[in-house]
């Protein structure tokens, strides 16, 4: 089921295909939060070019995301620990 959308970023239309009716909303707000923190730096630098910022926002989102992965792995290994001690705790119960 692709479908094809076009997506603006900075001014400049991408041609792409989405599977699902899921990624083409996701692909739409993504492209979103791109034009605006663009926008944002285009307030800020307003001097600087183009790619800089598109550089500056990429960066961002990547800080952004091994921020997320870095919460995400103490979130699952807290999981992994709570889950041992119950099953530690359940195991001596009847003891």
């Amino acid at each position: 089921m692709d479908r094809s959308i076009t997506i603006k970023i900075a001014g400049k239309e991408y041609p792409l295909k989405v599977t699902s009716p899921e990624m083409e909303q996701l692909m739409r707000i993504a492209a979103e939060a791109i034009n605006q923190k663009l926008q944002a730096y285009d307030s800020k630098f307003p001097g600087k070019e183009q790619i800089d910022k598109l550089a500056f926002v990429t960066l961002n989102e990547a800080i952004a995301r091994i921020s997320f992965q870095k919460k995400l792995a103490a979130m699952e290994d807290a999981e992994n620990k709570l889950l041992a001690e119950t099953q530690s705790y359940l195991d001596n119960i009847g003891k």
